[in-house]
């Protein structure tokens, strides 16, 4: 506490310029639910200056003027009516509480995009996506099923590695270096359906918000980006709901005030219902098939005081996949969230964080089954967080905290014929972080930081020791070394544990700004897997005895530009990261079941770098954008050996690298009634391992691989449209508001290739042919009945 405390008194806020000034400080809120609105700019008029401050994820804002002179408080926010309020000459601190409405001709111009326009180029942050879920609904999906994580990859440098693969890769990262965040507790398997549909259901999401660079020092323990979906927070002022009905599922969202503006409440539930058709179809082979997931999201908000506030969230989700006496598989998250929010002062901002997280997964057959077989998997995390947030002055906005994530790794156990359990793993990592949004000058404006994170890998466990451990072989193991519970195997404790952030905005004129960052990231655990894409049966691993954390340095430069007429933004961006220590596989690597996964893995170092370019039209009746990504992304394994070596030492394309990456997303507002939508995604094909020749062992014919990724599958392009119809007379809205949502996915049938795989024929073993699989060969239609009261 010393050290920060320097820290901060170094930091030069020149405080003494500032002595004769007062705080003005609050919430912003929305009038109809009374959900507290975050990253609104609130403006000060003052002495003939604009003062103005950002409010922070839970809505408040504080900001210091000039005493004695008179102020006027004012907000222009896109979908909302003007704020004004005048303040008089201002002699002590005063707290104003912004309350804002709906304009009804806002939103028929802009179409409720919740954010001032120029906030791109006055703030800092560059490298990060932002969406309301009014946005996300709008865009085509899959069956109609309105997706958070397809809308993301529709987005530049967001892709995936095919239609329905699980998870997303962000510049270059794999899918287990994305740091996905919901009410601030982590989510490890976002998919639902294999990776058809994600786990957030719109209804329930009050915002969206991707990080692909550039990361707040408070963020960490992944390399390529943060994902933070915030719930809402329930009605304050009445109750209330909203639902619908589809060919995949139906969801329904009640929310209201327990005690009005004091405690309010949210739930919603989503099931698909698919499986429950199949006895129509009179096919014995859909005969006791079970396939269908759900979700269960609540929040409870209490005002304590006017400075202490609470809220309990907690999210349960299940996929069960099931067929016949076959097999029976089952994969969810549960993770559940305390907060306390505490106004210090005018000043000074607290909030603490309490999280548990648990992912599970399970294979086998049915409990009743002969004989019965069952495979248990599961992470869990504890995660403890403290934050303040200091406002000295106009200039300067100061974030500290503490954190710490416990984890237990279940990596399989194994009941019904016989029992097997691998060895459970324990591990925790403490950070410390701080960081200062500083506007140097009118034009110059720095978000800079510091993040140090550690880790320590602790018993009790056996770790298996080798001749050599920095290649260690299974013909190669000397013994067995046990370690008592909480007794330290491993601790990452150096300054390679220091991780700086550096974020810089300068601005052009009134509607152009030059932006650049740096950040390195450090991430402690690994997703085994040698799939192209993750699965649910996948195991997470910590950093020990043989496995290093993983690295990375990211580099960005870019340009914002907005047109005001238009009320359009124009955006460019370029990217340069390298990758140390990432875990890689042997060839013919097995990673299913084994206790001692390090002799099937290998270390190696990465790259990535690539251009973005997005134009976004965000107010008039047609709004959308189109995104450009060109990237590459490459990995290098060279080991001593040649046992140790991937591609013979030599670089790599990654299995998710894509050189062009092109969307273009439209809406438009027809009338009253009628709306449009429409997305177009073109990709080039993916890496993909060819057999190059073939060998032959007692008459059997097998392929030979040598050129990891050395050849690619075609491009890959689709279209969607959609088509929403609210009706307007008086009789349809007598008790609320409805909507029918029609459209097709993939609507010229585009046969997309998700791999390529080779068979030899039977008869004639020397005929070896390539297939393509594609997940959707043909026009997918869908309709979903939406409703509110």
């Amino acid at each position: 506490m010393r050290q920060i405390t320097l820290f901060l008194a170094l930091f030069g806020f020149s405080a003494g310029l500032f002595a004769q000034s007062v705080t003005v400080s609050g919430t912003v809120t929305e009038a109809s639910t009374g959900e507290s609105l975050p990253a609104v700019v609130v403006y000060v008029l003052s002495d003939g200056k604009p003062f103005s401050a950002s409010t922070n994820p839970y809505g408040f804002y504080s900001l210091s003027v000039p005493a004695g002179k008179p102020a006027e408080v004012k907000v222009q926010l896109i979908g909302y009516a003007d704020f004004s309020q005048k303040l008089g000459s201002l002699t002590s601190a005063r707290k104003v509480d912004i309350s804002l409405k709906e304009s009804a001709t806002q939103l028929q111009e802009v179409d409720v995009v919740s954010e001032r326009l120029n906030t791109n180029i006055t703030t800092t942050q560059m490298s990060v996506s932002a969406l309301s879920a009014k946005e996300i609904k709008k865009v085509p999906q899959l069956l109609g099923e309105t997706d958070i994580i397809r809308t993301l990859t529709l987005l530049p440098g967001v892709s995936t590695v095919g239609e329905g693969a699980s998870g997303f890769n962000v510049r270059g990262g794999n899918a287990d270096q994305n740091l996905i965040l919901l009410d601030e507790a982590p989510v490890y398997n976002s998919s639902h359906l294999f990776g058809f549909f994600s786990i957030f259901n719109a209804d329930a999401v009050k915002d969206v918000k991707l990080f692909k660079g550039g990361m707040p020092a408070n963020y960490g323990g992944r390399l390529s980006s943060v994902l933070d979906v915030r719930q809402k927070e329930g009605n304050s002022q009445k109750f209330s709901g909203t639902g619908g009905i589809g060919l995949l599922s139906s969801r329904l969202l009640l929310e209201g005030p327990i005690l009005k503006d004091k405690v309010n409440f949210m739930v919603a539930g989503r099931r698909s219902y698919f499986d429950l058709f199949f006895p129509y179809f009179n096919s014995p082979e859909l005969d006791n098939t079970t396939i269908y997931f759900y979700d269960l999201n609540l929040k409870l908000n209490a005002k304590l005081s006017e400075k202490d506030r609470v809220f309990v969230s907690a999210y349960f989700g299940r996929d069960q996949f099931g067929a016949s006496e076959l097999f029976d598989f089952g994969w969810g998250n549960w993770t559940s969230t305390f907060r306390w929010n505490r106004l210090i002062s005018p000043k000074w901002f607290f909030n603490a964080t309490a999280v548990y997280s648990d992912y599970t997964y399970q294979l086998g057959t049915p409990k009743d089954a002969d004989p019965a077989f069952i495979w248990d998997s599961r992470i869990e995390n504890y995660v403890t967080n403290l934050g303040w947030t200091w406002y000295p002055n106009a200039a300067h906005t100061v974030d500290f905290g503490v954190q710490n994530t416990a984890y237990t790794f279940h990596p399989g156990a194994i009941s019904g014929v016989f029992s097997l359990e691998l060895q459970k793993e324990y591990a925790t990592e403490p950070a410390l972080y701080i960081s200062d949004d500083w506007r140097i000058t009118d034009l110059l404006t720095a978000t800079y930081g510091l993040r140090y994170s550690t880790f320590f890998n602790v018993g009790g466990r056996d770790i298996q020791t080798y001749l050599n451990a920095a290649n260690p072989k299974a013909n190669e193991a000397t013994g067995i070394q046990t370690y008592a519970p909480g007794e330290i195997i491993k601790s990452f404790t150096g300054l390679q544990g220091l991780e700086p952030r550096l974020a810089l905005n300068y601005k052009v004129g009134a509607a152009t700004a030059l932006k650049g960052s740096y950040n390195r990231s450090r991430q402690y655990l690994h997703l085994i897997s040698n799939n192209t894409t993750a699965t649910p049966v996948n195991v997470w691993r910590p950093a020990g005895t043989f496995i290093e954390p993983a690295t990375v340095d990211q580099v960005a430069l870019g340009i914002a530009h907005n047109l005001q007429e238009g009320g359009i933004r124009l955006t460019a961006e370029a990217y340069y990261k390298t990758f140390q220590d990432l875990v890689d596989y042997k060839d013919g690597a097995d990673l299913i079941f084994t206790e001692y996964i390090e002799t099937e893995l290998l270390r190696g170092d990465g790259r990535a770098y690539g251009a973005e370019f997005l134009v976004e039209k965000k107010t008039g009746d047609v709004t959308g954008w189109i995104g450009y990504t060109l990237s590459r992304t490459e990995r290098l394994v060279n080991g001593a050996t040649r046992d140790t070596r991937i591609n013979n030492g030599q670089w790599y394309p990654a299995n998710y690298d894509k050189l062009h990456d092109l969307t273009v997303v439209a809406n438009w507002s027809i009338s009253k009634a009628w709306e449009a939508g429409g997305n177009f995604a073109f990709q080039s094909g993916r890496p993909i391992t060819y057999p190059d020749s073939r060998g032959e062992f007692e008459g059997m014919y097998f392929p030979v691989y040598t050129n990891r990724n050395g050849a690619r599958t075609p491009a890959s392009h689709r279209l969607d449209l959609s088509f929403t119809y609210t009706p307007q007379s008086k009789r349809a809205k007598k008790w609320g508001e409805s909507s029918l949502a029609f459209g097709a996915y993939n609507v010229y049938a585009r046969r997309n290739p998700y791999s390529i795989f080779f068979r030899a024929d039977f008869s004639q073993p020397t005929n070896v042919q390539a297939y393509r699989l594609s997940i959707f060969g043909s026009v997918i239609p869908y309709f979903t009945y939406n409703f509110s009261f």
